[in-house]
């Protein structure tokens, strides 16, 4: 692992992750960040995977030590970590970086990890299987497209959850306009049932006049 980065070297290469390439271009810049990821959220003291986290927790019902719980677009592994410290143990992984997936299988965490690149390919996961869905940090833009949700609820059990962040800077604020009126519309449709919102100002230090 290098040395760490000033803050604004990292915001630098956090800018550069929002940025609207093609997917091979997105995975390759994922997979350059990958060893140094983890050290690079820290000094931007990135909240989002506990926060998702802890709203799972506080609103989860069901046994913890049976419940299996999918990480969409895991990562490194940042939420299912917060998760297990919340008494949560079986985890499957998918993410479209295979260097992030290595990074997250070094934490011994995730009892399955698949690579899929989401909005590219379909979610190659059971129908109607786990107890809880999380997807933090990819719903926005440049990242995923907001119709990728209609999967996170097609692999979530009956009576099961789904977490899900976004972003509400200026830049990203036409994509959360489509995300939540898509939201909107599979409630109408009786696909799921809003639990709760949580907005949250300070969940990282900001890295652009628009955030």
């Amino acid at each position: 692992m290098a040395n760490r980065k000033s803050f604004s070297e990292v915001k630098e290469t956090v800018l550069a992750a929002h940025k609207d390439v093609d997917p091979e271009g997105k995975v390759k810049f994922y997979d350059s960040w990958a060893d140094n990821y983890e050290q690079d959220v820290e000094t931007l003291e990135y909240r989002a995977p506990y926060l998702a986290a802890e709203t799972l927790s506080s609103a989860f019902q069901g046994n913890r030590d049976l419940a299996v719980i999918l990480d969409v677009a895991c990562g490194t592994g940042l939420v299912v970590s917060w998760l297990h410290k919340m008494g949560f143990r079986n985890f499957h992984g998918i993410d479209g970086s295979e260097g992030m997936l290595e990074m997250a299988k070094t934490k011994g965490l995730y009892q399955n990890l698949k690579c899929c690149m989401l909005g590219t390919e379909t979610l190659s996961s059971p129908i109607s299987f786990y107890d809880a869905v999380l997807l933090v940090g990819a719903l926005s833009v440049g990242h995923v497209p907001v119709e990728v949700i209609w999967e996170l609820c097609k692999v979530t059990k009956p009576g099961g959850y789904i977490c899900m962040t976004t972003r509400a800077n200026n830049t990203n604020i036409h994509y959360k306009d489509q995300l939540e009126s898509l939201q909107r519309s599979m409630e109408e449709k009786g696909l799921w049932k809003k639990i709760a919102v949580r907005e949250v100002e300070k969940w990282e230090r900001a890295v652009s006049e628009s955030d």
